[in-house]
C-alpha cells in the first residue's frame, strides 16, 4: 500500500493534445495563431521552454506518461495483431509495470481518463488500468466505427484522391482512411459534437461529479490537432485563404512536399491544422473555466503538453508530416505548461532540459507519494522539485527514439543516428538553431563518438535494431488470395 506524506493533496489534471506544436502557442512567441485560453493559462503557470519527448510517436509517449518509465530504447518490441501501426516501441505496457493511475488509486485518489486517441485501444493495450472512470470517444483516424460502405461518392467530392497511401492518380476515390473519416464524422452537426468537444465536456462532467470526492486525478488526452486535418468551418476560416478552391487533403504522405503538393495545398492543409489548434484552445478554456467556477483551480496541479509536433516544410528537405528521419524542432519541441497548486511560480519560464517522463514524477510528488519508500520505479524527475530547488539533477543532454532513428540534443548540437551509430543529420545550434543546414558531412568523428556514447549510456546498453523488421514476421499475418 502506498504511504502518503502528511500534507494536503491537490487534485491533478493532465491534458495532452496530440501533435500540438510548441510554436503554435502565443505564450511561446507566436503572434498570428489564436490561442488566448492557453496563453492565459500560461500566465498562471510555469512555462517550460526546453521540453522534449523521451521517445515517440503516439504509443511510446503514452507508455511513458502512464507508467513514469522510459519506453526508450524500445527493448523487446512486441507488436500485436489487428493494430494500425507497426513501429518499434509501439506496444502495450508491460503487465509487470505499475501505472500512475493504479498507484494513485492505492493512495486514495479517484481517477478518470477520457480520450479520443484511437491507438490507445488496439487489442490488448490495456491503458485503462487504474482508472475508476474512463471513456473512449469513438471516431478518430481509422477507427473502425461507422460503415465506410455508407459513404457516397458525392460525399467524397471535396477530398483529394492524393490522400491514397498507394499513390493513386488525382481524381481517384480517396483512401480508406479518408472514407472512414467521412463515415465517422457524418454525425457531427455542431461544435459540441466534435471529438475535441466531447473529450473536454466529459472532463468537465468528471470534475463536476467528483468535486466533493477530492482528491482526483484526471487524464484528458485529445487527439487533435493530429490528422485527419479537417477543422470545423469557423476555425478553418480563421486561417484559410478564401481564394483557395482546391481539394481538402486531410492526411498527407510523410515526405518532401515538393512534387506531391502545391504551395497552396500545403497552406490549406496547415490552415486546417491551425484551426484544430484553436479549437483545442477553445475547449481547454471551457474546461479551465469549469475548474475555476468550482473553486478547484487554485488547489489543483494542472499540466498541458503534447506528445510531439509535425512538420510543414520548414526543414532542409521541405518534409511535411513526421517521418521518423525528420526529427526536427517542429516535431521534437514540446509545449509544457505546469500550473502548480496555489499558483506557485506563476508567470515564470524555465530553460532547463526537461522531458515528458518528468510529468509522472511530478504527479507522484504533488500527491505526496514517496516513490523510493514505496518501491515505485520511475525514470523522470519532479518538475515541482526543480521549481522548489528540492530535488533535481541537471541534465546536460536529452535523447529519444522514433522508429529506427535515434536523437540527441545538448546545448551545442542536435543529431540523429541510425541504429548502427551512423549519423544521419547534424546541426550546430549556435549557428543554426532551427536546424536548416545539415552539417553531417563536416562533423568530427570525435564528436560523433561522444554523442553516440551518450545515447548508449541513456539506453543502458546496446540499441535494439529493428531495421529489418517486417509486420508479417512479427505477427504471422497471412495474405489470403482470391
Amino acid at each position: 500500500m502506498v504511504k502518503l506524506e502528511h500534507r494536503a493533496r491537490p487534485n491533478i489534471v493532465i491534458i495532452v493534445a496530440d501533435t500540438f506544436r510548441k510554436d503554435c502557442l502565443g505564450c511561446y512567441g507566436n503572434t498570428t495563431i489564436k490561442t488566448p485560453n492557453l496563453d492565459a493559462i500560461a500566465k498562471e503557470s510555469v512555462r517550460f521552454d526546453n521540453a522534449f519527448p523521451e521517445s515517440l510517436p503516439t504509443i511510446p509517449v503514452r507508455r511513458a506518461l502512464h507508467t513514469g518509465r522510459r519506453a526508450f530504447p524500445f527493448r523487446e518490441y512486441k507488436p500485436v495483431k489487428w493494430d494500425i501501426v507497426y513501429l518499434p516501441g509501439w506496444q502495450p505496457m508491460d503487465n509487470g509495470e505499475d501505472t500512475v493511475a493504479e498507484n494513485l488509486v492505492a493512495a486514495g485518489y479517484h481517477t478518470g481518463f477520457c480520450t479520443d486517441t484511437l491507438p490507445y485501444f488496439a487489442p490488448g493495450f490495456n491503458f485503462t488500468r487504474g482508472f475508476n472512470q474512463w471513456e473512449f470517444i469513438r471516431g478518430q483516424q481509422q477507427d473502425r466505427w461507422q460503415s465506410p460502405y455508407a459513404v457516397t461518392r458525392e460525399q467524397l467530392v471535396k477530398y483529394s484522391g492524393k490522400d491514397n497511401a498507394a499513390g493513386k492518380k488525382e481524381g481517384a476515390r480517396p483512401s480508406s482512411l479518408v472514407v472512414q473519416h467521412v463515415a465517422n464524422t457524418a454525425r457531427i452537426h455542431s461544435e459540441n459534437d466534435t471529438f475535441t468537444a466531447q473529450v473536454f465536456r466529459w472532463g468537465m462532467q468528471f470534475v463536476e461529479d467528483n468535486r466533493e470526492e477530492q482528491p482526483f486525478y484526471l487524464f484528458l488526452d485529445c487527439f487533435h490537432p493530429h490528422e485527419p486535418w479537417e477543422a470545423p468551418e469557423r476555425y478553418y476560416k480563421m486561417y484559410a485563404d478564401p481564394a483557395y478552391h482546391g481539394k481538402t487533403i486531410v492526411h498527407t504522405h510523410y515526405a518532401p512536399a515538393d512534387g506531391l503538393y502545391t504551395a497552396d495545398e500545403v497552406k490549406n492543409i496547415k490552415a486546417h491544422y491551425l484551426g484544430l489548434c484553436t479549437e483545442v484552445d477553445a475547449w481547454a478554456g471551457h474546461f479551465m473555466e469549469k475548474l475555476k467556477q468550482l473553486g478547484l483551480w487554485d488547489t489543483s496541479l494542472v499540466v498541458f503538453t503534447s506528445d510531439h509536433g509535425t512538420n510543414f516544410c520548414e526543414n532542409p528537405e521541405h518534409i511535411i508530416g513526421k517521418p521518423q528521419q525528420a526529427m526536427y524542432p517542429a516535431v521534437m519541441e514540446l509545449p509544457l505548461l505546469v500550473h502548480a497548486p496555489e499558483g506557485a511560480f506563476a508567470g515564470t519560464a524555465r530553460g532547463d532540459l526537461v522531458m515528458n517522463v518528468d510529468i509522472p514524477a511530478t504527479v507522484y510528488h504533488a500527491a505526496g507519494i514517496d516513490v523510493t519508500k514505496n518501491g515505485i520505479a520511475i525514470d523522470g524527475q519532479s518538475l515541482l522539485g526543480l521549481l522548489r530547488g528540492e530535488c533535481w539533477t541537471r541534465r546536460d543532454h536529452v535523447t529519444s527514439r522514433y522508429g529506427n532513428t535515434l536523437w540527441y540534443k545538448d546545448a551545442r548540437v542536435w543529431m540523429c543516428f541510425n541504429t548502427n551509430g551512423i549519423p544521419i543529420s547534424v546541426f550546430f545550434l549556435d549557428q543554426d538553431p532551427r536546424c536548416m543546414h545539415n552539417a553531417v558531412v563536416d562533423v568530427e568523428e570525435e564528436l560523433v563518438e561522444k554523442v553516440w556514447a551518450g545515447i548508449l549510456n541513456d539506453a543502458g546498453g546496446d540499441i535494439p535494431d529493428y531495421s529489418t523488421f517486417k509486420r508479417t514476421d512479427a505477427i504471422g499475418q497471412k495474405e489470403i488470395r482470391h
